[in-house]
This record gives structure tokens, sequence and C-alpha cells, in this order.
């Protein structure tokens, strides 16, 4: 984010031969002081520390941090449209090229340099975090990336996937803002009254949330309606809508400006009273909307409340001699503020390099809390130096004054001369960085071609031949062919009975080669039984993303094992599909289900596939692993499950590839091919012996019977 300064900094510091170009001088002669607004700083700091804190510390209160966005951009709308009202007032115009190199003055050399120090050590590190990197290049480059964002599509994996620049998104829009709205600030100023301009303003607001609303509800992505220029605007035009308002009158605005700072007025005492209190609460609010779930249900009704909630902040904050913006100028709250754009742009590539280098994956919900801690102190310390080493100097000297002030630094004493060869140093490097980052980026994370080679498995499959000469069913596809019909037994009650050493009738579907009486030696002994794997062709199998990286696996291991999965799926999607599949007749005697991964599982939702299953089938839980903070809830819900309800078993995948996450992708979810074979692995084992637990209990009641047999023998012998 990048809110125009709430102040123009002083010409200082410029070595002291230097002397501006006449056109510089000119504008400086002719354009206005900028007032500094009470409490905007404090109020930049509070909103840069929610975001920052929701992105590092995401298992804390602020599930809806990202409304510190919003809390930037109307900020930025109220101070962009107060300073160009304020420079049309002086000087009857606004000179575009003037204000436009204003903002890359102040938006590009921190841009730039968090560009090329991250994409240079994420090209150290590689991997995934290189993934699209040209493209998110291209986008701070351009400040398109919101758009480029959109255009590429928002896929499954772009949760997983580290991208290293995505915070760029809000910085985009803003830039789009400052291109576009000094364009049309003139249309509106043919209204007379302020009262039409802030109502026109208010009416694209709230044509802009309604757009997202419209967006959302046609099937748009919560991607599109978040990124787009077009569904975000609000907050802008929020800003915008309030400048309006307290600009009483251009010219008496422009003659309040004093060098301690000016304050737009509201002209009502009374007001200017209650609204300390007013924005105090708004204040408390805006925290309060900041912890409310997220997720596309609440959006854009969470952004738009912080929005209104912020503008009424700011009004209160900027009303003379208001208590909240004296609180809000307080010193540690003005240092965070003023240095609040380069936080921004640091925060999220540090956060995603540090985890990276620390657990080898980029998780949004499970950082670890010394990483988190590290990024933030390291976030704090490159902004600091960002600021005072390029943003200071260029929002002062122009870029040619800053370069030729650097060229006198090698000429000064060596302390200087180091810390200015260290500056061209660290640029070039930077430059080179970038580059060979961009030429390594791989087209597709690794969590992506695993499951890309777990489809192409499934089509293989498919594509085979059958033993009659036809082609195959297809492996995962979510209407299969029916299978064999198979000899159904009925669920076994509380009055069902065997004799010792005898399966239990009915229990389970019996698997093949398991006799119902297990053999027994010479001398009357039960043997132990033989266990038979379960062929694949009376196996389904329903999963999400994981179970598709290992379809190759499932299939090498059981052959003719009907798949059907697919990625960002959760369990309560499972019944449903379990549902259709035994209504076509396409449902198997072994029921494989691998849904965890992606969210919370209930009771209720298990119920209703266990229903879906049916009494003559056998059901296969498989449990998760993936560092979300969900995940051992998940897997002790299942396992309760599966204690409580007959026919019912759990393949322990979390336990199998715990001590093996080198053989998953980059996300530490997605299994490669070696794990894939773990993950078959685990389900075959619980398959059979779930398959053969009759047996297994009829073995152990005949080893039992014969024991006490033996016993009763020879103690009849005794007497």
């Amino acid at each position: 984010m990048a809110p125009p300064s709430a102040s123009a900094p002083p010409r200082r510091g410029a070595p002291a031969d230097f002397r501006p170009p006449a056109s510089h001088r000119l504008w400086i002669m002719i354009t206005p002081t900028a007032p500094r607004y009470a409490g905007l700083d404090g109020l930049r700091a509070v909103a840069v520390l929610i975001v920052v804190l929701y992105h590092l510390f995401p298992a804390w209160f602020l599930r809806s941090g990202f409304v510190g966005v919003d809390v930037f951009f109307v900020i930025s709308g109220f101070l962009i449209t107060s300073l160009l009202l304020r420079e049309r007032a002086a000087t009857g115009r606004i000179a575009l090229a003037a204000f436009w190199k204003r903002r890359a003055r102040r938006l590009l050399p921190a841009l730039a340099a968090v560009v090329t120090v991250c994409a240079s050590l994420a090209w150290l590190i590689g991997g995934d975090v290189l993934v699209g990197l040209g493209r998110q290049v291209l986008g701070a480059a351009t400040f398109s990336y919101n758009w480029l964002a959109i255009a590429g599509g928002s896929t499954y994996f772009s949760a997983g996937e580290p991208e290293l620049f995505r915070n760029l998104w809000s910085l985009a829009v803003e830039e789009q803002f400052y291109l576009v709205w000094p364009l049309m600030l003139p249309v509106l100023m043919l209204a007379r009254r302020r009262w039409m301009r802030v109502g026109a303003v208010l009416v694209l607001a709230a044509g802009s949330a309604t757009w997202a609303v419209g967006a959302l509800a046609s099937g748009a992505t919560l991607t599109r309606a978040y990124y787009g220029t077009d569904t975000h605007a609000f907050g802008l035009l929020l800003g915008v809508a309030l400048a309006f308002a307290l600009d009483r009158s251009s010219s008496r605005m422009a003659g309040s400006a004093t060098a301690g700072g000016a304050t737009p007025t509201t002209g009502r005492a009374g007001i200017a009273v209650g609204m300390p209190l007013v924005g105090g609460a708004a204040l408390i609010g805006l925290l309060v909307v900041s912890s409310w779930p997220d997720g596309a249900s609440v959006y854009p009704a969470v952004p738009l409340i912080a929005s209104a909630l912020t503008a009424v902040v700011i009004a209160s904050a900027v009303s003379p001699g208001s208590p909240l913006g004296r609180a809000l100028d307080v010193a540690p709250l003005r240092w965070v503020g003023e240095r609040s754009y380069g936080i921004y742009l640091w925060h999220w590539p540090v956060v995603v390099l540090l985890t990276i280098a620390a657990t080898g994956t980029i998780v949004d919900t499970a950082i670890p809390l010394a990483v988190g801690v590290t990024a933030l102190v390291v976030t704090l310390g490159a902004s600091a130096v960002s600021y005072r080493v390029l943003e200071q100097p260029v929002r002062r000297l122009g870029a040619r004054g800053a370069v030729r002030a650097l060229g006198l630094r090698l000429r000064a004493t060596p302390v200087r001369r180091f810390g200015a060869i260290t500056v061209v140093a660290a640029g070039a490097l930077g430059a080179v960085g970038t580059a060979a980052a961009v030429a390594a980026a791989p087209p597709v994370s690794s969590s992506e071609a695993v499951v890309q080679a777990g489809l192409e498995a499934l089509a293989e499959a498919s594509a085979a031949p059958a033993p009659n000469g036809t082609p195959a069913p297809p492996a995962a596809s979510p209407t299969p062919p029916a299978a064999s019909p198979t000899p159904r037994a009925p669920e076994p009650s509380a009055s069902t009975s065997a004799a010792p050493g005898e399966a239990v009738p009915g229990a389970l579907p019996p698997a093949p080669g398991v006799a119902a009486r297990p053999p027994r030696a010479d001398d009357g002994r039960p043997l132990p039984p033989v266990h038979t794997p379960v062929p694949g062709d009376r196996i389904t199998a329903v999963g999400d993303s994981v179970m598709l990286a290992s379809a190759g696996g499932l299939l090498d291991e059981r052959p003719g094992m009907q798949i059907d999965a697919a990625v960002s799926r959760s369990m309560w999607q499972g019944g449903e599909i379990v549902q259709t599949l035994a209504a076509q007749g396409a449902l198997r005697d072994y029921v494989v289900i691998g849904l965890g991964t992606n969210g919370p599982v209930d009771d209720e939702e298990l119920q209703t596939l266990y229903d879906a299953v049916g009494p003559e089938r056998c059901l296969v839980l498989v449990n998760a692993f993936a560092p979300r903070d969900w995940i051992d809830g998940v897997n002790t819900e299942l396992t309760s499950f599966a204690a409580t309800h007959p026919r019912v078993a759990v393949a322990d995948w979390s336990r199998a590839i715990a001590p093996k996450v080198d053989l998953l992708a980059g996300d530490q979810i997605h299994p490669g091919p070696t794990g894939g074979a773990v993950y078959a692995d685990t389900v075959a084992g619980a398959l059979d012996a779930l398959a053969n637990r009759p047996a297994d209990v009829g073995y152990r009641a005949g080893m039992v019977h014969w024991a006490l047999a033996q016993a009763e023998g020879r103690a009849l012998d005794a007497r």
C-alpha cells in the first residue's frame, strides 16, 4: 500500500552545492505546501499492523485482517483528493505530469528494492517460490499485478503456492486510481454544489460494491471480485467522498495551511466536539471487524463496513483539536505510519522466504511463531533502511538528484564511500539476481506437477484395453460402469452368533480365499488364516488431490481400482458422490474415502457417508497429513467414528508419511511418486486388514476354544 504522505517533507539533506532544476524550482513556487492531517500517520500504522499481524500470525484473532488494506484505500482516496483540491484552488489547475512524477518518486524506490532483493533471494532458495515469478515481476513493474493475477486464473494450487509478491495487488489498484482519478476530478468539479459531488462519488462507491456482489453471484471467483479495481474501488471512493465533504472552500482550505499542519474544519462546533467520541468508537469497531470470519460469503460486506468506519475515524481525527488525532499521533505510531508503505511491501515476501527456508513450505494458516517474530523484526529493519537510504532521498531530490548525491558520497569520507558503494553493488546484484530468478522459474509448482502425474496415470489406465479387448472403464469417471454383482450377506446383529473357530457370518463381504471356518492342524489347533489381498476390481476410491496425486501408486498396488478423485474436495461432498455411485450400481464392495485435507470434518458428514455406503459394504477412511490447523481434529474425528461403527477402518496416512516428508511436494501435502506408493501401501494394508477381520476374529476365537478344550482335557486326565 502506498497512501500519499500526510505532509510534504522539507527538502533538507541535499548536498551543499545541490540546486533543483528550473522546472522543479517553478513547481516549488506554485504548489501550495501540503497540510499535515492529524492522526493519519497513526491510522496508517494501525492499518499496516492489522495486515502484517494477519499474515504473520494467522491463527490469532485477526481472521479478517485483510481489511487493513481497505483502511489504506480510504486514506489514499481522502489524501489524494484533498491534495488535488488544494492544488486546484491555489493554481486554478492540476499539473498532471508533476502529480504523477511525485507518485513515482514515492512508490518506485521501495518497490524496486523489494522486488530485486526478494527475487534474488528466491533464486538462491529455488523451487516453488519461483513459480510465476515472471508474471509477478511484470505486474509489479507495470502496476497491473491484480489484473495479471485475474487473467492467470485463480486455481486450487494458488492457496499452496508461495506467490512472492502477492501483496502487490493492492498497490496496483492504488496506482491505477492515481492514473485515472486526476483526470476525472475536473469533471466532478463541474458540479457547483458540494453535496452533488459527494453524492456522485457515493453512487460510484455503491456501484463498485454492487458490481462485486453481482460478479460473485454470476459465478466469478473470489479472486476476480477481490482483486478487481472495478469491484474493490469502494474504499478509495469513500475516501474521495470524505475529502469533498470536508472541502468547505478550496481557497479557504488553502489559506488555512500552516507550517505546523492544517486540518480541515467541519464548520460545526457541536459536531467537532462529538466527533472524537464517534471516531473512537469507529476505531474500536474497525478492530472488531478485523476479527470477523473471512471468505466469499462476507465479501464485499466486511471490507465495505471497514471502509465506512475508516472514513468516520478520519473525519474525527482531522477535526480541529481532536483528542483522537492527538492519540493517533503518538511517536511510535507516527514512526510506523511514516514507514507503513515499506513495511507493507516487505512483510509478505519476507515471511514467504523465511517460512520456506525454515520449514520447506509456505502455509498461510500455520506459520511457526518463531518465523513470524523473525519476519516482523526483519520487515521493520528492512523498511527502516529503505526509508532512510532510498525513499527519502528520492522524494526530496528526485531520481537524478539522489544519484548525484550518491556520487558526492563516493568522494566523501571512507564510511560514506563504503555506504554508497554498498548501495550501488546491491542494486546491480539485485538486477542480475532478478533476471536469473525469472529465467529459472519452473512452469508449475511441485504440487501441481504430482497431481498432473496422477491425472495422467488415470488417463493411461482408462485407455488400457481390458482383458476382453475393449477399453477399460475410466478410472476416475464419476459414473463408472457397475461392478460385477457379488452375493450380499445380511448385516450382523446382536443375536448373530458363530461356533468357536468360525467367522461371524455376514459381518463383511468375504475376501477371496478366506474360508468361513479356518483350517485346523492334526491336533485340532486352528491354523492362522491366509490373508488374500482385496483385488482392485472390488474397490471404489473417492478422494481429493492427495488421492489424485497417489493415483499411480494405487493403480500399481491394486490394478483395476475405481478412482474418483479431484482437487479441492471436502468430506461434505463425499456422501453425495457415494450416493450417486450407489444409485448407478457402480459402487463396489470396498469403499475408500480420502477427503480430510481441505477442511474440518464432523460426525454428521461421516454418518451421511456411512449411510450412503450401506450395510453390505466396507468403508476405509484415509486420515490426513498437512500443515493445516484443522488436521489433528480431522484425524481424531475419523478415528473416533471408526471405533464406534462396524465395517469401518482407518488408513493411517498421517503416521505413515510423517517421518518421510521429503517424499511430499513443496507444499508438504501432495505425495510424489514414492510418497504415492506409501499412500497406496497404507490404503491397501487397511483394506486387507478390514477384509480379513472375520477370519482373524474366527482364528482368535478358535484358539481360545481349543485352549479351553485342551485345559479341560488335561484336567480330566489329572483326575
